[in-house]
């Protein structure tokens, strides 16, 4: 993965900077301000030219590039729309336009100035971030099982120039955060676009030491399949009985705050791949069921993210990593199981895998006592059905932790939609053998609910939240993983670090 490095320099003779690209912003049917005139001036009225042909207009989400001068070699205008509504949304579609811009070009360098923007101080942070993060994102490219590998971007280096929006350190200390986020994402899209026969439950276990080693604050735990035995996780375990890959409960513990301070926990569905088991899947797209670990693949993103940062918080990470396979020893519908807690279920679909591995996961972390607990899987089609690719599912046994985390969505662009969890769906777990089914029954509606009414029966004892990321975790086309939910679970966990 291509490597950037940001700085931030403030600068009011933009047009005598050497750049190999000059990145700027433009507004609809707006005359030139001084910036944008010096620049003119310095490569012979191009930009006025452009305008004039009709070459290039301003509007929002689109680009143009230039000839440029001596100084900037070339000149990459975006549009900003109507200066009169820069608003959040434009302003982030003019990072993101930027970004794939910058990335699709053949320049090592770009100095990109956003003085000329009508943006207060938090407004200019927020935009130094997304900024950074989708230059992450955008020079992204997957290499890791192709012979033959597409070049990666040639873009290295990227200069911010704030003007007088914001100091050139605090601009610099916001597009690190950026960064921090958009490295996360691409950590886990990295992740979860691997292929099942090497992303194993084992593979994720070494991503995980190698993660402590790269950082001082993380450390390393994992439990095998003897350990969790000994420990009734007959719930997890039962999903990997028919694979000849062992099973894995990976622990990572980032110790940023006080050493008595109860930490946030992070619980991610790790299924690195999932035929369904007995009750097998359709073959088309069965594929795709590599991307079922994109809630571990999530977890560790955003664990590098918050240790890259450096948040004065104690985070727990648990990925429950197994990989569902059918063979004789697989476990069979109508099976009955014990979880760690105690509770006897009755496994009346095998393709309904996440919430057993995740059942065991959520009662090992309670033994931490996390003051919140959040579990991410792509754990139902039926959250498709109701909300599409756009957002992520929530549901939750507290209702201010739900609308904390779809605020936080909001802000960080990685939207989320809550969801209930009302008594009235327990009663389709019911079962006649066991203290309840793995799915529901009398007619399998709201089965994203029923899914989050399973889990919230493990779920007691602390404030928990279910992210059902079924929807938003990866995509069929262009196929690949999003990187998502990772900035929403980091700015969750920065507003609960106070940062």
């Amino acid at each position: 993965m291509t490597t950037l490095t940001f700085t931030a320099r403030k600068t009011e003779r933009i047009a005598e900077q050497k750049t190999s690209c000059l990145v700027l912003p433009l507004f609809e049917g707006r005359v030139l301000n001084d910036e944008l005139t010096a620049v003119d001036n310095a490569c012979d009225g191009m930009i006025t030219r452009s305008l004039a042909l009709g070459d290039f207009s301003g509007k929002s989400g689109t680009k143009a590039e230039l000839t440029g001068s001596a100084q900037a070699k070339r000149i990459l205008l975006v549009g900003c729309g109507d200066s009169a509504s820069f608003d959040q949304q434009a302003q982030r579609k003019f990072a993101a336009t930027a970004a794939k811009a910058m990335a699709a070009g053949k320049y090592s360098d770009a100095l990109v100035s956003i003085a000329s923007l009508p943006l207060d101080g938090s407004d200019a942070t927020d935009l130094l971030e997304m900024l950074a993060r989708q230059l992450c994102l955008a020079t992204y490219v997957y290499t890791e099982t192709l012979s033959k590998p597409k070049d990666l971007p040639a873009l290295k280096k990227v200069t911010v120039n704030p003007g007088s929006l914001v100091s050139s350190a605090k601009a610099k200390t916001h597009l690190a955060m950026g960064q921090a986020v958009g490295n996360g994402a691409n950590f886990t899209r990295q992740l979860v676009n691997l292929p099942g026969n090497v992303c194993t439950p084992s593979y994720l276990a070494t991503q995980a030491r190698a993660l402590a080693k790269r950082h001082s604050k993380v450390s390393t735990t994992v439990l095998d399949e003897k350990k969790m035995k000994e420990l009734g996780m007959g719930s997890l375990l039962s999903v990997g009985n028919g694979s000849d890959e062992p099973s894995k409960l990976i622990v990572m513990e980032y110790k940023g705050g006080k050493a008595k301070e109860a930490p946030y926990a992070l619980v991610g569905k790790g299924i690195t791949f999932d035929t369904g088991g007995i009750s097998l899947k359709p073959g088309p797209k069965m594929d795709e069921m590599k991307f079922d670990m994109g809630g571990a693949g999530a977890v560790f993103g955003t664990l590098q993210a918050v240790a890259d940062m450096g948040l004065p918080i104690n985070v727990v990470g648990v990925v429950a990593a197994a990989e569902n396979m059918p063979s004789g020893r697989a476990t069979k519908p109508g099976d009955v199981v014990t979880s760690m807690s105690g509770k006897t279920i009755e496994i009346l679909n095998t393709d309904a895998e996440g919430r057993l591995v995740l059942c065991d996961a959520l009662t090992y972390v309670g033994r931490y006592k996390p003051r919140e607990v959040v579990d991410i899987a792509t754990l139902t089609g039926a959250i498709i059905v109701a909300l599409g690719n756009h957002a992520s599912g929530i549901f939750a046994n507290d209702d201010a932790l739900a609308q904390d985390l779809v605020a936080a969505g909001n802000r960080a662009d990685d939207r989320a939609w809550q969801l209930p969890v009302w008594q009235d769906y327990q009663k389709q777990l019911d079962s006649p053998f066991a203290d309840v089914a793995n799915i529901g029954v009398g007619g399998g509606n709201a089965g994203s609910i029923t899914a989050a009414c399973f889990l919230a029966r493990f779920t007691e004892e602390y404030r928990w939240a279910h992210m059902d990321i079924a929807g938003t975790a990866f995509s069929s086309s262009p196929k690949g993983a999003t990187g998502r939910p990772v900035a929403l679970l980091v700015d969750y966990l920065r507003q609960r670090a106070g940062q």
